[in-house]
């Protein structure tokens, strides 16, 4: 069952009055734990020095952060970014959940791309390239992560 619901109008214009940096934080961990985990492909220096945001309409948020030194870091100023991915709640769900896949929603206008097109090209390809999220893909990857990792030393 997909979820089609939106978010109520008057609460989604009073959080995009809101400060929006604080977005960023939880945004940059969760990335930085699917790189730790090797959800993400090992490769991604082509996102070296870029700065991303993700919109998400319908709640009036929106997530900033960006790739540097090998790690993702929330972004607490202003300014524009390299590329940033519009859409409502709804289908961003249905992307994490591998329900519908970037192409079909861009094409169906529910996820609008803006900014370095050559860029948005790479983040799609490797977001067609992951697995779906669930508990026991991330159970998986920290256990795989856990048998690589050396031991601490004493």
């Amino acid at each position: 069952m997909g979820v089609t619901s939106r978010f109520p109008a008057p609460l989604a214009r009073l959080i995009e009055r809101l400060p929006q940096w604080p977005h960023g934080i939880p945004a940059a961990l969760e990335l930085n734990l699917a790189r730790y985990l090797r959800l993400l492909p090992e490769d991604l220096s082509a996102l070296e020095g870029r700065t991303f945001v993700i919109h998400v309409r319908d709640v009036g948020a929106r997530f900033r952060f960006r790739y540097e030194g090998g790690r993702f870091r929330p972004v607490f100023g202003p300014g524009e970014p390299d590329l940033m991915f519009s859409a409502d709640t709804a289908e961003y769900l249905k992307l994490l959940r591998r329900e519908e896949d970037p192409d079909t929603l861009f094409f169906n206008r529910r996820l609008d791309i803006e900014g370095d097109t050559e860029l948005g090209l790479i983040v799609k390809n490797m977001l067609d390239s992951l697995e779906p999220l669930s508990w026991t893909a991330i159970d998986r990857a920290l256990r795989e992560r856990i048998r690589s990792s050396p031991p601490p030393s004493a």
